[in-house]
């Protein structure tokens, strides 16, 4: 596996939907949509859904990019958490999104998975 940032290049309509799983290959859902700081130009965020079935009952979760690793044999992401941390992570619903643009709300985040804020 290659971690996201070591050159790999991909339409966001390839990522959206792709599946995400553990390390020990549990199913954590897909990404639902990917979050880009235009004024940087990066990724800020991947919107992974977990939980609930055709999408009734998910949560939604922003994830930094640089959390997951790129598994392009299987064509999926690996995020290194278990199911419980997830369900226990800050998460919102599909009709109540945060703002992104909220450094404070942002660094929560990224603190919350051990990654430095993609803007520092």
């Amino acid at each position: 596996m290659n971690r996201v940032d070591t050159g790999h290049v991909l339409s966001s309509s390839t990522i959206s939907g792709d599946k995400v799983v553990n390390r020990n290959g549990e199913d954590l859902g897909e990404i639902k949509d990917l979050m880009i700081d235009v004024d940087t130009g990066r990724v800020a965020y991947a919107v992974l859904e977990s939980g609930g079935f055709l999408g009734l009952g998910s949560k939604l979760f922003a994830v930094p990019l640089p959390a997951m690793e790129v598994d392009t044999e299987n064509h999926r992401f690996v995020f290194d958490q278990d199911k419980e941390t997830l369900k226990n992570a800050p998460g919102f619903d599909k009709d109540h999104w945060p703002d992104f643009t909220d450094r404070t709300w942002g660094a929560s985040v990224h603190s919350h998975y051990g990654i430095r804020p993609y803007w520092e």
